[in-house]
């Protein structure tokens, strides 16, 4: 993840905030195999760790059961390679097979490329959360959050 981050400005951590121990990451893992309603995909080439794509409740409120958030991260020279849509496909199927009824995320606006493959997945925009990260460098940027009902 300190690699990833420290290649695209979209994420939501700089390298440096990136600091799990090794333990804390393997129970980060787990948890996300124990939990029947989460998921995390791990893409790898010749064994490399190239990318995740990650499957979220919004939370345990009945209210919000049918919500899940998606999240992906690939590391820039596998982008447009069509990694990161099977991994959305394959995430995105899932959530419907276990009852979830939409599809959350935010992408950053900038972000041309990927807002691009959301909508060819079917995700509609539905607002912007204007400078909703501000950069080391004191630049901010906009957030787009898109929906897919599923």
């Amino acid at each position: 993840m300190k690699a990833i981050t420290a290649e695209t400005p979209f994420l939501i951590r700089e390298p440096d905030e990136f600091r799990l121990t090794l333990e804390q990451e393997e129970a980060f893992v787990n948890g996300r195999i124990d939990d029947e309603r989460e998921l995390m995909l791990i893409a790898t080439i010749n064994g490399e760790h190239i990318g995740n794509c990650s499957l979220m409740s919004i939370g345990s409120y009945k209210r919000y059961y049918h919500r899940c958030e998606v999240a992906i991260a690939l590391y820039q020279k596998y982008c447009g390679a069509g990694i990161g849509k099977v991994m959305l496909e394959t995430v995105l199927s899932i959530a419907k097979e276990l009852g979830y009824e939409q599809a959350e995320l935010e992408v950053i606006r900038d972000n041309g490329n990927a807002i691009k493959l959301y909508k060819r997945l079917g995700f509609d925009e539905y607002g912007i959360f204007p400078d909703n990260m501000k950069y080391a460098d004191g630049t901010y940027a906009d957030a787009v959050w898109m929906m897919k009902k599923l």
